[in-house]
């Protein structure tokens, strides 16, 4: 097993906002028919500290595009709708050679930079900035060679700009809190498995006295390892609302939003680098935009 498949996945952390629709119609679930975690960002080694202590660097650039944004029954709730956006995110993560309750001890920032352009109804709108930061503390397991876990509390900061008249934000304008648990099972020659599973706490957007419920959702990918630094594989994301928005306090019923999504994968990995492309389907949408998405990721070591 190489060095560099352990580093490729330092971290199990939520990351970059794709978007928010604030001006969408109420009977979207979430608000904006949004969330803080851009669904299906992780692919391939989800789940495993670098071996070594130090610091890292994972980039991502994605681009996600939707022309349908889905009611309560699956079907095109607004004739007229277009979203696009661009983002650029960068994750500084330190590993340390601290041990705690039987795991290594990390820690990880993220800054989003993000592009976003909306059409709705007639009515047009953009932003471009910082997004939303995420920051975490990680401990990280090594059962075995092959079998890694990560422990996490994403806390995302609502530092991105945020106007309830607009219709296009980059940022969502409350906090959020996320525990994460990812696993990762991998093999230079053989299966490869990961999973990320995540349950969001959102806090009120004190600005429209509206808190989104709460949600369960995971990213996971199946691939082969071909001994030659190649794995090649499927993955994606499932996702639920689990509890009712509320606005002022009231409970907004039979709103409540899911998708899964879906799509092809390859890794590489260099000698102490690596990167990996996915290309991502949604299905089964429900009170969400329906899209798809292309996502890049580069991880490599910081000379520090």
């Amino acid at each position: 097993m190489s060095r560099i498949q352990l580093c490729g996945t330092s971290f199990a952390v939520s990351a970059l906002l794709i978007s928010t629709l604030s001006q969408a119609p109420a009977i979207y679930a979430m608000e904006g028919s949004g969330s803080t975690y851009p669904m299906g960002v992780e692919q391939h080694v989800m789940g495993a500290f670098p071996p070594e202590p130090g610091f890292y660097s994972l980039n991502y650039a994605q681009h996600y595009s939707a022309n349908r944004l889905r009611g309560n029954d699956g079907s095109k709730a607004v004739d007229d709708f277009d979203l696009e956006a661009d983002v650029i995110a960068s994750r500084f993560v330190y590993i340390s050679d601290k041990r705690f309750l039987g795991g290594r001890f990390g820690a990880h920032v993220l800054v989003p930079l993000v592009d976003l352009d909306v059409r709705l109804n007639g009515r047009t709108d953009s932003d471009k900035g910082m997004g939303d930061i995420v920051f975490a503390p990680m401990l990280g397991y090594d059962f075995s060679p092959e079998f890694h876990a990560i422990f996490a509390l994403d806390v995302v900061a609502p530092t991105g700009r945020y106007d309830s008249k607009k219709l296009a934000n980059i940022g969502r304008n409350y906090w959020a809190i996320e525990p994460v648990v990812a696993l990762t099972y991998m093999q230079p020659s053989g299966i490869n498995a990961d999973v990320k599973l995540m349950y969001d706490f959102n806090l009120e957007n004190h600005e429209t006295n509206y808190k989104s419920g709460q949600e369960f959702h995971f990213d996971y990918d199946v691939g082969w390892g071909f001994a030659n630094r190649w794995v090649a594989g499927v993955g994606g994301y499932a996702y639920w609302q689990v509890t009712n928005d509320r606005i002022h306090g009231e409970e907004v019923h039979n709103n409540k939003s899911k998708a899964l999504g879906l799509g092809p994968s390859i890794k590489y990995n260099g000698d102490g680098w690596f990167a990996s492309v996915k290309w991502q389907k949604d299905f089964q949408v429900r009170n969400r935009p329906d899209g798809e998405a292309l996502w890049i990721k580069a991880t490599f070591p910081l000379p520090l």
